[in-house]
């Protein structure tokens, strides 16, 4: 458990990093990634007082040399000036503009602030990041850098952590988190997807689940409670890297699962206390999630807060 591990205790409660430029002005409300989610959903946490403004932690743009760990310096380069050409940009499917830029530098160092912060308090969260999609040398399905990758591969550097596992429960396969990885035994990917959904060319993760379409929440969870407890005690990681993709509910436009937000809350519930019992540091992404009701949508998005805010008080109380 944590406190027996040596996490400390912030007075603050559990650390929730954001920064508002997550959210960029004047987005296309049409446009299919509904950006706004970023802005409603801390407004949410903090009206539902699922956590207090003393929470938040604000992060810093990450350096384009932190990125250069995982990305090649021409992509980052090119997106950064506006240069990538017409096709590199309709994979990204995103309209380039410098608020985008900074906004993607910003979430990217949110996910290494809370990664940092995990290991000093035992669970953190950032309200952005889970861009799995992302390759070295090209972005895709609305992912321009491998946030967590970054995340890892600068920890890894200092020394700050060892072995890392990547438990990631969006509902689409992180092909690109994969591909990154695939060589280094000191991470671990697991991935729990819809088969039959994006990318529909799949890359081989460490350990890849791939589930049905129409899977509810019972099955579900079974699938995720009769894998996730023995990879955690088999590989002993120093650090989990959690993306909670809300699109695995049955509201999801792009998910094709039937989750209900309950199943989502037991679904969180379960990682963090399986990281928390076996006392593993754990931070977690909000990952994907797309509708047109988008306060519904970060309401969804708000349940892996709850769950983690439930679980730091279990353990540090």
């Amino acid at each position: 458990m944590f406190p027996a591990s040596g996490h400390a205790t912030p007075a603050a409660g559990l650390p929730i990093v954001h920064n508002p430029h997550y959210d960029v002005p004047d987005w296309d409300r049409e446009h299919r990634f509904p950006m706004s989610k970023f802005t409603l959903l801390r407004e949410y946490l903090l009206r539902e007082t699922i956590i207090r403004p003393e929470q938040l932690r604000i992060p810093k743009m990450v350096d384009r040399a932190i990125l250069q760990g995982v990305h090649v310096p021409e992509y980052i380069e090119a997106f950064v000036t506006g240069t990538l050409d017409r096709k590199a940009l309709r994979r990204i499917g995103l309209p380039w503009t410098v608020a985008l830029v900074r906004r993607t530098l910003t979430a990217a160092g949110g996910t290494l602030l809370a990664a940092r912060l995990a290991l000093q308090y035992g669970i953190a969260c950032n309200s952005g990041g889970g861009t799995h999609h992302a390759f070295p040398d090209f972005g895709s399905g609305f992912c321009i850098f491998n946030d967590v990758s970054v995340a890892i591969r600068l920890l890894q550097q200092e020394g700050q952590v060892h072995r890392v596992l990547i438990v990631d429960l969006d509902v689409h396969q992180g092909d690109g988190t994969a591909w990154i990885h695939q060589n280094e035994p000191n991470v671990f990917t697991f991935s729990m997807h819809c088969q039959a959904n994006f990318p529909f060319r799949k890359q081989q993760s460490d350990l890849d689940v791939p589930l049905e379409v129409g899977l509810g929440d019972e099955a579900y969870l079974k699938e995720l409670g009769s894998r996730l407890p023995d990879l955690v005690a088999a590989f002993k990681p120093g650090l989990v890297m959690y993306n909670a993709g809300a699109d695995p509910h049955r509201d999801d436009p792009l998910g094709k699962l039937c989750l209900t937000s309950e199943g989502l809350y037991q679904r969180d519930l379960f990682v963090f206390r399986t990281c928390a019992r076996a006392g593993v540091p754990v931070a977690s992404v909000i990952g994907g999630g797309y509708s047109t009701d988008v306060p519904a949508l970060a309401r969804r998005h708000a349940i892996v807060h709850q769950a983690a805010s439930t679980v730091f008080r279990e353990f540090h109380l």
